[in-house]
């Protein structure tokens, strides 16, 4: 069954964040910091679509047709937009990829994944929730951990320090670099290059 899975073609990229500029520069913002810079490098417009409870765009990747989103729902809320969207263009969800932070992951660290848990993050379990499997990709960019459990809420919600940032900019560029490969249906090409480099 895994190799049905790696030879899906992604036909939808959502980054992971919280709307307002209060959280921007935050680190559970990464997934937000990727697809904004993944936009931009391809030319894709966001464009607040309220039937899809979030920013959306859409454009081709060298061919391949692709929607972005942003949901707009605050992370906890993040399934809601996915599903929505989903639903209505009658996306598979192993053809959906979801970039976000990861504490798991040191800082500088991008991994690519095939379903999975949430590891309790609040936008994966919301979205697992709402499309009621966990076989979609994962794209995760690490941010770090603070150690104590307690200390994880301010610490997703206030931005990495300055050799943090130079780090999970590094792990962008390399998972940016990967893109391609992942939108086209070569993971496992993909992840080759991104976990060996």
């Amino acid at each position: 069954m895994a190799g049905f899975f790696i030879m899906s073609e992604i036909r939808l990229i959502v980054g992971l964040g919280n709307p307002g500029r209060e959280y921007e520069a935050t680190r559970h913002n990464a997934g937000f910091w990727w697809i904004d810079e993944f936009a931009h490098a391809h030319h894709f417009a966001f464009k607040m679509e309220s039937k899809f409870h979030g920013l959306a765009a859409r454009g081709s990747l060298h061919g391949h047709e692709l929607l972005l989103l942003k949901p707009q729902t605050f992370m906890n809320g993040s399934g809601r937009a996915v599903a929505a969207l989903e639903k209505f263009y009658k996306i598979t969800p192993q053809r959906i990829l979801v970039v976000h932070d990861d504490l798991d992951l040191p800082p500088g660290t991008a991994k690519l994944k095939l379903g999975g848990g949430h590891g309790g993050h609040n936008g994966l379990k919301d979205i697992i929730a709402h499309l009621g499997t966990r076989d979609f990709w994962r794209l995760r960019l690490g941010i770090g951990h603070p150690g104590e459990g307690s200390d994880v809420s301010d610490y997703v919600l206030n931005a990495p320090r300055h050799g943090e940032m130079e780090l999970i900019e590094h792990a962008r560029r390399r998972a940016h670099d990967v893109a391609q490969l992942i939108v086209e249906g070569r993971q496992e090409a993909a992840m080759l290059k991104l976990h060996s480099s």
